[in-house]
């Protein structure tokens, strides 16, 4: 795609005429700013199909990064400076009372990242489309962010951190992607005969997947996409209780979902806090690996050979259930045998650890988990049976302790996400020996060739610009 000034500038000046009926001359800051910021992330949307056709012709393996969180920061700067069209546009705005900077400050930092963990997936985000790989992140699209720091009368106070007024331009909606993600319920069994059984929920709540893209420019041909999830009701609205003046009732099953993905990272330390975590967690894996089969299929790939055309990576234990929910998918919905599935997911899941402190690895009761999502809970357990019965045959039944998955009524998701990845890394050098050393020296010596480094560093085009 050739940018030049004659081709931006039109462009921008349909846009202001569509969106805002007025000229650039006329337009204020916060025109501007929704101007500029759509004409961008429209030409990354045309770069990202030229860029992902070349790489479906090329039969590129694509990589799929689950995190809870990206801290992407602001969008037009890094946008404009990878497409290497921040002085074109700059001269454009001559014409009007405004400069990029101006327009720079109208953007919020997008509410979807806070600490470490979302800077990484950010950079790799960015790194990705600049070296040319075909990637697509996934995460949730939370109304709020973590939250807003103020100092009122000398005390710290948390305000809620509202992004999406200025931040939704940069969403385009994907109603095409959107799928339905099942809670609760019970499993139901057939029996098909000569010994094959069906599985099934039945009695569940179903809760819909809105997608929303963003384009993350590479500073080559490559564009990222990052895809987010919205909660939406699927149930038909009650109409009767809305017409008896019962409102709240009419809204339950409304508020109810849209919670889902309502605010970042919500307290945990009561029972609903923790039910809605895990609830936001399987939301994420759940829609987004229904969207990745759906590539694989889409593209001429059959379903055995996965492994040979995505590679998903769970970023922290938090997309963990990726694992239990990708071997139901393969059992239940394409049939596939035990030993055909897992040989599936084992060559297609890598995982990163963010941390070395045992009571910060993520664990989950048992009684939450088969209740929230009983079918992945049965999975959970025969996952940990034949592992513990592997794990026997091989003389290591004195460490099971150690490495189990299930283990007093808790469920670890750093140990499935080790026994299920390919591949296992640290952030640096230091904490990835940490890791094989004393955190997980067992699997290590178990799995010779499991644990890798992979060196922590930033996008110097979206932090030092």
């Amino acid at each position: 795609m050739i940018l030049n000034k004659e081709m931006i500038k039109e462009r921008l000046g349909q846009n202001l005429a569509r969106y805002f009926s007025v000229s650039l001359a006329e337009a204020d800051k916060d025109q501007l700013y929704r101007t500029v910021a759509r004409t961008v992330r429209n030409i990354l949307l045309e770069k990202r199909k030229e860029f992902n056709d070349k790489a479906v012709k090329e039969k590129k393996k694509k990589v799929y990064y689950m995190c809870m969180e990206f801290l992407l920061g602001r969008s037009l700067k890094t946008s404009v400076n990878n497409l290497d069209i921040e002085e074109i546009i700059e001269d454009i705005l001559s014409d009007s009372n405004f400069s990029m900077e101006d327009l720079y400050e109208c953007e919020p930092d997008a509410g979807l990242g806070n600490g470490g963990l979302g800077r990484l997936a950010a950079c790799y985000m960015d790194s990705l489309a600049s070296l040319d790989y075909p990637a697509m992140g996934f995460s949730l699209r939370y109304e709020y962010g973590l939250f807003k720091q103020k100092i009122i009368d000398g005390w710290q106070t948390e305000m809620p951190d509202v992004w999406l007024p200025g931040g939704e331009v940069w969403l385009n909606p994907r109603p095409d992607k959107n799928t339905v993600v099942k809670f609760g319920g019970r499993v139901a069994q057939i029996d098909k005969g000569n010994g094959r059984l069906e599985f099934g929920l039945v009695d569940y709540t179903a809760v819909e997947a809105i997608a929303y893209d963003m384009m993350i420019s590479g500073v080559s041909d490559g564009v990222s996409t990052l895809r987010l999830w919205r909660a939406r009701n699927v149930s038909t609205f009650n109409m009767n209780s809305f017409s008896q003046g019962d409102y709240m009732v009419a809204m339950e099953k409304d508020s109810e979902a849209e919670m889902i993905t309502k605010v970042l990272y919500p307290s945990d330390n009561h029972e609903n806090g923790k039910i809605l975590r895990l609830k936001q967690q399987y939301f994420l894996v759940s829609a987004s690996l229904n969207n990745i089969i759906r590539d694989v299929l889409r593209n001429g790939g059959h379903i055995v050979n996965m492994p040979d055309v995505a590679s998903i990576h769970i970023n922290d234990t938090h997309p963990a259930l990726c694992v239990p929910e990708l071997m139901r998918i393969l059992l239940d919905d394409f049939s596939l045998t035990w030993d055909v599935a897992w040989g599936i997911v084992t060559r297609t899941m890598n995982y990163t650890n963010h941390t070395v402190l045992a009571e910060a690895l993520e664990c989950w009761s048992v009684e939450l988990l088969s209740g929230l999502i009983p079918r992945v809970w049965q999975i959970i357990c025969e996952i940990d049976r034949r592992f513990k019965d592997e794990m026997k045959a091989i003389g290591q039944s004195s460490n099971l302790g150690k490495i189990a998955i299930i283990d007093y009524g808790t469920v670890k998701m750093a140990n499935l996400s080790v026994v299920a990845s390919s591949k296992v890394n640290g952030v640096s050098a230091l904490h990835s020996d940490i890791l094989k050393e004393t955190v997980f020296k067992e699997f290590n010596e178990i799995y010779e060739d499991k644990f890798i480094n992979v060196t922590n560093g930033i996008a110097h085009r979206r932090w030092l610009t």
